[in-house]
């Protein structure tokens, strides 16, 4: 059990171009979803809504969004980055079987919300827990998910009737997928280089850095 635990997390990628466009089955896509909602939250607020987005339209115009801002991105890059850039998909909208738009509701549970006054973005982070649930729940299904993030807000809040102040945080386009890659992608195609976890790891106070972990 906690190999395959374990399993579950070193082959989780985001996901662009794997996706068969297969359905999801109904009971997948339940235990998945379900997975998400059990993360923990702060104050117990559970401050998450799923928007399942499957109309091509809506679909299509996400993603004429999402390549506008590519190219605005694309932009600001140097010349020797933006080719890089160029090689690297970054989204499977239409290819995935499914859009999911999770969202972030601040009021919900306010004002008294427990564990949140001296830290305001506690219940945000607690939608990146029911994200990286669903992720890894989603992976554990032969599931891929990517998770699409060249977009801006106030189109997305707009394109599915979110209510003024709910918050868009993540579009991931999810569904099966012919394989999950052994390198993510932005290592395979040479944007980042994973830096190694003594690199991260600090001991009593930031910059004293675990040499024995080398």
């Amino acid at each position: 059990m906690t190999d395959a635990f374990y399993d579950v997390l070193m082959r989780r990628r985001d996901v662009r171009a794997e996706f068969t466009g297969a359905p999801i089955p109904g009971d997948v896509l339940n235990r998945v979803l379900t997975a998400a909602h059990a993360a923990p939250s702060v104050g117990l607020t559970q401050p998450w809504d799923f928007v399942l987005v499957s109309d091509h339209d809506t679909r299509s115009a996400f993603r004429e969004h999402v390549l506008a801002e590519r190219e605005v991105f694309a932009q600001s890059l140097p010349d020797e980055k933006n080719e890089t850039f160029a090689r690297i998909k970054i989204e499977g909208i239409l290819e995935s079987s499914l859009g999911i738009v999770v969202t972030y509701d601040p009021e919900r549970g306010s004002p008294a919300v427990l564990g949140r006054h001296a830290i305001a973005d506690a219940g945000l982070y607690s939608v990146c827990l029911a994200i990286q649930n669903l992720w890894l729940a989603a992976t554990a299904e032969e599931l891929g998910v990517g998770w699409v993030s060249f977009y801006r807000e106030e189109f997305l809040a707009r394109l599915v009737g979110l209510p003024e102040g709910v918050r868009p945080v993540a579009w991931l386009c999810v569904g099966p997928v012919t394989r999950l890659q052994e390198t993510p992608d932005l290592e395979r195609h040479g944007w980042r280089r994973r830096r190694p976890l003594s690199a991260a790891t600090h001991l009593e106070r930031f910059g004293e850095l675990n040499t024995a972990s080398q």
